[in-house]
């Protein structure tokens, strides 16, 4: 099996390479572009996003997407933003991309894709209004699923979850985290890949 980390390893890692190495904003463009060519787009393409990190990768492969000229929409679900995501969710708009608020009744069947970049690895329980929406709407779309690092709902460390998206393709950041592999994992996963941004692992004694 691939070398997994749990998601307190990889949290500290990222912040490891920061400081070090790779400025966080780098480190964003760098998993958005990943999570754009890792992907076969169907068009349109419905990227829903949240407020963390997770959505800043979205805002970044939106702008991707536009460029190459694939019709997109981003989806929002807050108006909050990590810094980092507040400067690409600007650069997404200023490259043309459409923007909607998420509603209950929104319908995806629509789009021939959608990216889920609601929740990252760090996500714990279940899912609230109206983010149990926007997933229940992902998953009853019939469009080409792809999630950004870990299936939103899944729990990083253990894979659990009890409402949770189900993706064509997982791109997974960085490293595998446990919950790739373990729980409801394949069950959500119908195809996961890993791909190496430039993250170092902060020295310590876990192996994965």
């Amino acid at each position: 099996m691939e070398k997994t980390v749990s998601v307190k390893t990889m949290r500290e890692s990222d912040a490891y390479t920061i400081e070090h190495f790779v400025p966080s904003k780098e480190l964003m463009r760098r998993a958005g572009e990943a999570i754009f060519r890792a992907a076969d787009w169907k068009a349109p393409v419905a990227i829903v996003c949240g407020k963390g990190n997770n959505a800043g990768d979205g805002f970044v492969a939106a702008a991707y997407l536009q460029q190459a000229g694939i019709p997109c929409t981003i989806y929002l679900l807050s108006d909050s933003f990590s810094e980092d995501g507040r400067f690409y969710f600007d650069r997404a708009v200023a490259a043309g991309v459409p923007v909607r608020k998420f509603q209950p009744e929104t319908d995806f069947s629509t789009y021939g894709s959608v990216l889920d970049c609601l929740f990252g690895t760090g996500f714990r329980g279940m899912p609230q209004a109206p983010f149990s929406d926007a997933i229940r709407a992902i998953n009853r779309s019939g469009a080409y699923v792809v999630s950004a690092d870990i299936n939103s709902g899944l729990n990083g460390d253990t894979g659990m979850g009890e409402l949770f998206v189900r993706s064509d393709l997982t791109v997974s950041i960085g490293f595998y985290k446990h919950g790739h592999f373990q729980g409801l994992a394949d069950e959500a996963m119908r195809r996961k890949i890993n791909c190496d941004i430039g993250i170092r692992l902060k020295p310590n004694k876990e192996n994965g």
